[in-house]
């Protein structure tokens, strides 16, 4: 028996412009859906139940009170769970005087913590502008109500903008070179030029000149050293010291004027 095979003949192809109109109302049809979704999760995310019902406050409070911290920060909170602005969140935070650094989290499904780290004083702050500022550990300048450390016995600094923390780490430097002198630092000051300068408990300024730390402290150390013999010799208590005479330095106590030199090095001319 003889078989015949009848052929079989594929569709012709579309034509370019029919597969192109295709391809694009998939890709309209997937956008229409994914916006859709999108518009679908939005409105899902605003809804009452996704709203941020308590935020907790972590970290060591001591200068600044929840309640001044919820009436400050959270009327800026905007948005539900998920739709919140935690960077937002985190500067209305850092707003709060007294606040330095804070870390927003989410807690599902309601919730807000927020742990806070406090400025911590170490110094009041006189810039350029001439308003006083506070000073922390960190050699930041920072706005807060001075007098809620009047108590404390906070040196002061004065010196150009930007330059409060070079202040406090050359302040760390000098605090223990004049303690061996019982002498206390009260202000430290910094000019435009570069020249420091110390005010004492006693009352007395000196002059330490410009330099990087180690040159001015020591100089400052040869000073405190012989100071005590000066002092000795004429009887009469510091009121002002100039180091900035190389290898002397000149002092006025109470009625003297004079000009000391550095151990090893000649007499300055009188």
């Amino acid at each position: 028996m003889l078989r015949v095979a009848s052929a079989v003949h594929a569709p012709p192809p579309l034509p370019l412009d029919v597969r192109l109109t295709n391809a694009v109302a998939g890709v309209i049809l997937v956008l229409a859906v994914l916006a859709l979704a999108a518009a679908a999760l939005a409105w899902l995310a605003r809804l009452p139940a996704f709203a941020i019902r308590s935020v907790q406050l972590e970290g060591e409070l001591g200068r600044s009170s929840v309640p001044t911290i919820r009436a400050n920060a959270l009327p800026r909170l905007e948005g539900s769970f998920f739709t919140i602005d935690l960077q937002r969140a985190r500067a209305a935070f850092e707003s709060v005087p007294w606040v330095r650094q804070a870390v927003v989290r989410r807690v599902f499904p309601d919730r807000l913590a927020v742990r806070l780290v406090e400025h911590r004083p170490v110094a009041l702050w006189q810039g350029a502008d001439g308003v006083e500022r506070l000073v922390n550990d960190r050699g930041e300048v920072f706005d807060a109500n001075v007098g809620d450390v009047e108590d404390e016995a906070l040196p002061r600094f004065a010196g150009p903008d930007g330059q409060s923390a070079a202040m406090l780490s050359m302040h760390a430097r000098l605090v223990p070179v004049f303690a061996r002198a019982d002498m206390t630092i009260e202000r430290l000051e910094l000019s435009g030029r570069g020249s420091w300068r110390v005010e004492l408990d006693s009352g007395a300024g000196v002059e330490l000149g410009r330099g990087g730390e180690d040159e001015v402290v020591a100089r400052t150390e040869r000073f405190v050293r012989t100071l005590p013999q000066v002092v000795a010799r004429f009887g009469q208590p510091l009121v002002e010291a100039d180091l900035r005479h190389g290898d002397a330095y000149a002092v006025r106590l109470r009625g003297v004027t004079t000009a000391v030199a550095a151990p090893g090095a000649a007499s300055p001319p009188r």
